[in-house]
């Protein structure tokens, strides 16, 4: 084996056992970081002795083995000092900006709440542990917000020149498959995982060649990757192995997966995508998930009876600022051919984004109906 064919062996191997290495190594150390510094010097550890031994027969026990090794000769020699905690005024990467537009807040009322976390968590000394009982639920229920806040903003940003951040769905991805091993039988934590790959498969094809935003229906499927679909759609079959009942995530997930699966935007089973968003609503009641049913009702069932649902939203106070809302109205009203009302509201979503890319987008769309002709889908 050449030193390239063992490194290229390497590669692909840590790939894959990473999320459980670093999650077995997270129950030993309590501490997440540290975990993913120990699975990195056993990485370092397998460049330098691999291409010399040759890949072991089973890798993964092999990392193990060898980071759980610097592991234990870092608790005898006294090297696990106290590790500070890192500034909350940034959460998983994001500013408090980007928190309070996720959660459709004023920005000073996250601030407050990201001090008073910070304080709360540094009076009680709250250790890095995997909660048991009663506490599971609940404090876990917080760690897939976080990590779902996290890959959104990847996905979609809420500000700045960039449409999408890969990075930050990456490490929401890595996140969430660390989690999934932490914990293997919560079913909602694979559905938040299926959720993340099946979306993550699309962002090669979510940007054009100068960075421009490319809206779903106009996407080349080709450049979905299918091995991401594939896992995700593992991952939604894990959470039907242990709990039929779907809980947010899931649904969401099996929504992804019905864009997933169609070949072409006119296979997309709408009907079935606007009863899971039904099922979402009663499960997680949210303005947004009665938005997004609202697009989907407009899609299997015809614009107006999309348009009549996002007019009964108008007057929710947590959308007045929430650019996504006057944007699918104006979807809806082009495909009614009212071009000169539907013009005023791109113009009224491109004028709430922070976005600039996707400002550029909304603008064109206005300009379109200007002209008389039906903005691209």
């Amino acid at each position: 084996m050449t030193a390239t064919d063992a490194h290229r062996a390497i590669n692909a191997v840590y790939r894959i056992e990473s999320p459980r290495l670093i999650a077995g190594l997270a129950r030993m150390v309590r501490d997440v970081g540290l975990a993913e510094e120990l699975a990195q010097d056993a990485l370092v550890a397998a460049l330098e002795r691999w291409p010399q031994s040759g890949v072991p027969d089973n890798p993964g026990a092999w990392l193990m083995a060898t980071a759980k090794h610097r592991a234990v000769d870092l608790l005898r020699r006294g090297k696990l000092l106290e590790r500070k905690h890192e500034e909350l005024g940034l959460l998983g990467g994001l500013t408090t900006g980007e928190i309070a537009r996720a959660f459709l807040v004023p920005e000073p009322t996250i601030a407050q709440r990201i001090v008073r976390a910070k304080r709360t968590l540094a009076d009680a000394r709250v250790p890095f542990e995997v909660p048991r009982g009663a506490e599971l639920a609940a404090r876990l229920s917080s760690v897939l917000q976080v990590i779902y806040l996290v890959f959104n903003e990847g996905y979609s940003a809420t500000a700045g020149d960039d449409w999408v951040r890969p990075a930050l769905c990456e490490d929401a991805l890595r996140l969430g498959r660390i989690v999934a091993g932490l914990v293997p039988l919560e079913p909602e934590v694979h559905g938040l995982v299926a959720l993340m790959e099946i979306q993550a498969s699309r962002l090669r094809a979510r940007t054009g060649p100068a960075g421009e935003p490319v809206l779903l229906l106009d996407q080349n499927r080709a450049l979905w990757d299918r091995v991401l679909i594939g896992r995700g759609l593992a991952a939604l079959e894990r959470v039907e192995e242990l709990d039929g009942a779907r809980g947010p995530y899931a649904l969401q997930a099996a929504i992804a997966a019905s864009h997933a699966r169609a070949r072409t935007p006119e296979e997309t089973d709408w009907a079935r995508i606007a009863a899971l968003y039904r099922d979402l609503g009663q499960v997680s009641p949210s303005p947004v998930v009665e938005l997004n049913r609202a697009v989907a009702v407009g899609m299997a069932s015809g614009a107006a009876a999309g348009l009549e649902l996002v007019d009964a939203l108008l007057p929710e106070p947590s959308l007045a600022g929430y650019h996504l809302l006057p944007s699918a109205r104006g979807d809806l009203l082009a495909k009614l051919g009212r071009l000169e009302e539907a013009g005023k509201e791109f113009q009224r979503a491109a004028s709430l984004t922070k976005n600039a890319r996707e400002r550029k987008l909304l603008l064109e769309r206005a300009a379109s109906c200007a002209r008389g002709e039906p903005p691209p889908r």
